[in-house]
């Protein structure tokens, strides 16, 4: 899914995780495996990303959210429909 249709979300708002997310992609550097010398790799090193770190969502952020998937199962929220590219 593009960032245009993830941004088009009703209420969404930039997010510095995502910023810094997409920062860290766009600086990082392609490394590239030697016994795969036939096929071209792009690739980025595991010590290249972030730290996987959680951070609470607001309640206004988890409403959000909760208006957009309304449907649930299971304690899981449900997407109606998948968009693959």
């Amino acid at each position: 899914m593009t960032v245009d249709i993830l941004s088009s979300i009703k209420g969404a708002q930039p997010s510095e995780a995502v910023n810094q997310l997409f920062e860290l992609i766009k600086n990082a550097h392609p490394t590239a495996n030697d016994s795969l010398q036939n096929v071209e790799i792009h690739a980025v090193s595991v010590s290249s990303l972030r730290a996987d770190v959680v951070e609470e969502s607001t309640d206004l952020e988890k409403e959000i959210i909760r208006e957009n998937f309304p449907k649930e199962k299971n304690g899981y929220l449900v997407v109606a429909k998948v968009i693959e590219d």
